[in-house]
């Protein structure tokens, strides 16, 4: 069973995403925080990391960069999720290290196709981003 991290700060949102994930057969880590997500991704090493931008304590980008950095968790694919889709998020983030991005609400059956094509990816050993 693939196991996910999702990374956000709205109770609703976290709630109603992490139920759609789990009936898909995802078991679903959750973080409310940037902190929170880079310890949780080092200690669950999830297969992939669905991370929030807007985030309390340490930002989705920065948390990624920091995510990305670190040896044990560098090939962890992410994909950005965000709800204020400005002009530069999208580069914004791929310049963070997100290997994908997504807008909010969230669209389950765009978001269910992007991670399974990055694991797919992954499993095959490709570059994820």
């Amino acid at each position: 069973m693939r196991r996910l991290l999702l990374v956000e700060d709205n109770e609703m949102s976290r709630d109603m995403l992490s139920r759609r994930l789990q009936r898909k057969g995802y078991l679903v880590d959750v973080a409310i925080d940037g902190v929170e997500a880079i310890d949780r991704a080092r200690t669950s090493l999830p297969d992939l990391i669905l991370m929030d931008i807007s985030l309390p304590v340490l930002d989705g980008w920065e948390a990624t960069r920091q995510i990305k950095a670190a040896p044990e968790t560098r090939a962890i694919p992410v994909i950005a999720l965000t709800a204020h889709a400005m002009a530069g998020d999208r580069e914004h983030s791929f310049a963070a290290g997100c290997d994908d991005y997504d807008t909010k609400p969230v669209d389950i059956s765009r978001l269910l196709g992007k991670i399974e094509a990055l694991l797919q990816r992954c499993e095959a050993g490709g570059p994820t981003g």
